[in-house]
């Protein structure tokens, strides 16, 4: 049996009646006429011929393959989040490597040390820890600012907190509560608190303010419920939680005491993370834009002129009602 042989950029010319310079050309991105590519393109997918990666990458210099670091991806926000870098960088014809830390800071640096070591073109990384990146290598944080050097993108979270604050007032609450759960490094998201309290201050509003660091018992917030209830009543009736999912576990820790969400207690999260297979969200949330983040974080990364790349990029989010408010 005669083995058929694989095609050549230069079958690929032959059979699309153009110059092999135009073949080069399609296939490493620099731009050509519409109908030169599109013949390109129905030559190559009619021959089978399919561009060495490897070989491209020795030529510019390039892996076209970024790192990215996440906490996890059992968490839906975390999940969502690889889908859509991943997505992202295929369209700009990249592979992505993914690397899961649990948040852990031995991890995250052994990671990054890694993939430094075997090359990859940059890194996009959502980490909670110090870490040690080498300057010379693209990096992108996603929602903590490292240096000014370094790109970090992130909701606007302080807007994601003053809204929440907002809404519950509008929705009728007169004591309030902020409730949160997160890293002991200071990162974007820990203004979710600063723009709710900036709300309650200003419209003089009494609040409450109680933050745990992760791994911290929420045995916390239960007493702080049990101290505020009287006769099967409590006297908070709006909460804003830094996160859908501890929105979800203190929904759970007021039923056990005989509260209701929103009939007794209306409840604000912060994610917008939707139920698998309805696509109903978990409670009323601030959305973050998550399909934003990834695109912009990976048009960061991978611009080739650095004194153009921001510091910070803070994108809009958004309120939806998703059931534990009164609307």
């Amino acid at each position: 049996m005669q083995r058929k042989s694989t095609p050549t950029m230069k079958d690929v010319a032959q059979e699309a009646g153009v110059a092999l310079g135009t073949v080069s050309k399609v296939f490493n991105g620099i731009p050509v006429g519409d109908s030169y590519r599109l013949k390109v393109e129905a030559a190559a997918k009619k021959l089978g011929y399919q561009v060495n990666q490897y070989a491209r990458g020795l030529r510019a210099n390039k892996t076209y393959t970024v790192a990215v670091i996440l906490p996890g991806v059992d968490h839906p926000f975390f999940a969502s989040l690889a889908q859509h870098l991943c997505t992202a960088l295929a369209q700009r014809d990249h592979r992505m490597l993914l690397y899961v830390t649990a948040s852990r800071p031995d991890i995250e640096q052994r990671c990054v040390t890694m993939v430094q070591q075997n090359r990859v073109d940059g890194i996009i990384g959502l980490t909670y820890n110090p870490l040690e990146v080498n300057e010379e290598l693209p990096f992108v944080s996603i929602d903590r600012c490292f240096s000014s050097d370094m790109p970090c993108v992130a909701a606007d979270n302080y807007s994601g907190g003053r809204i929440a604050a907002e809404k519950l007032l509008e929705l009728g609450c007169r004591r309030l509560a902020f409730l949160r759960t997160g890293s002991v490094n200071l990162g974007e998201t820990d203004k979710r608190g600063d723009g709710f309290e900036m709300v309650c201050r200003t419209r003089n509003v009494h609040y409450d303010a109680i933050r745990l660091r992760d791994g911290e018992s929420l045995e916390l917030f239960r007493e702080f419920f049990q101290a505020h209830m009287s006769g099967g009543k409590i006297d908070v009736d709006g909460i804003f939680c830094s996160t859908d999912l501890l929105a979800w576990r203190v929904q759970g820790i007021l039923q056990e005491l005989g509260l209701r969400a929103p009939e007794d207690v209306q409840i604000i999260g912060f994610d917008g993370i939707r139920r698998f297979g309805s696509e109903s969200l978990y409670c009323s949330t601030i959305v973050q834009p998550v399909q934003k983040i990834a695109e912009t974080s990976v048009d960061l990364l991978l611009e080739p002129d650095r004194s153009k790349v921001p510091s910070l990029v803070c994108l809009p989010v958004s309120y939806a009602p998703g059931g534990t408010t009164r609307e």
